[in-house]
């Protein structure tokens, strides 16, 4: 599933781009985030740079934990990065507690910046929700529609599991009549 790996990769590589501004600077994001300029406090430059340092491991691991990166040693067995991320899938193991978590994540930051921006606070809380409401909706996607294969049918090629509620499939039914029939 491709768009599980980027989903991913963005996901990590927006945690990064958090994180920079986090540990080089946390002067800048106090200066961005508070109604008046100032200074750090050295609590506050000590949270920072923790929460930046925090936001790469988060990254790292999640990036480790899905199979994005491969953790395999051998050669002979090459990733499957083009079939399904299931929990019994060999190369991704936690794929699927990972997409969870991430997603949780994601879900709950984009509500803090939206609550803080309609508070009236900095205009840069949306910034923040906007990329993460796009990763809420992508990995909402895969974690509905893109967490297994689906059960496609051998002889016609469609999904099983789909139904013919609320409306009825008639061509299906009497190609299924005229089975029965035989």
């Amino acid at each position: 599933m491709d768009v599980y790996y980027y989903f991913n990769y963005m996901s990590a590589a927006w945690m990064v781009i958090e994180a920079i501004p986090l540990i080089v600077s946390p002067t800048v994001i106090i200066t961005l985030l508070s109604p008046d300029v100032r200074e750090s406090t050295p609590l506050e430059t000590y949270l920072s740079r923790s929460l930046g340092f925090t936001l790469i491991a988060f990254a790292i691991l999640n990036l480790l934990l899905t199979g994005s990166v491969p953790l395999t040693s051998s050669i002979s067995e090459p990733a499957s990065h083009g079939t399904s991320t299931e929990l019994s899938d060999p190369t991704a193991p936690y794929a699927v507690p990972s997409l969870c978590i991430t997603l949780t994540y994601h879900i709950a930051v984009a509500y803090y910046c939206w609550t803080q921006y309609q508070a009236g606070h900095a205009l840069t809380y949306s910034v923040a929700v906007a990329a993460h409401s796009l990763f809420v909706a992508v990995g909402g996607w895969v974690l509905l529609f893109g967490a297994s294969d689906g059960h496609i049918s051998r002889k016609t090629g469609a999904d099983k599991r789909t139904s013919g509620f609320p409306f009825k499939n008639v061509e299906a039914d009497k190609k299924r009549v005229g089975k029965k029939s035989l």
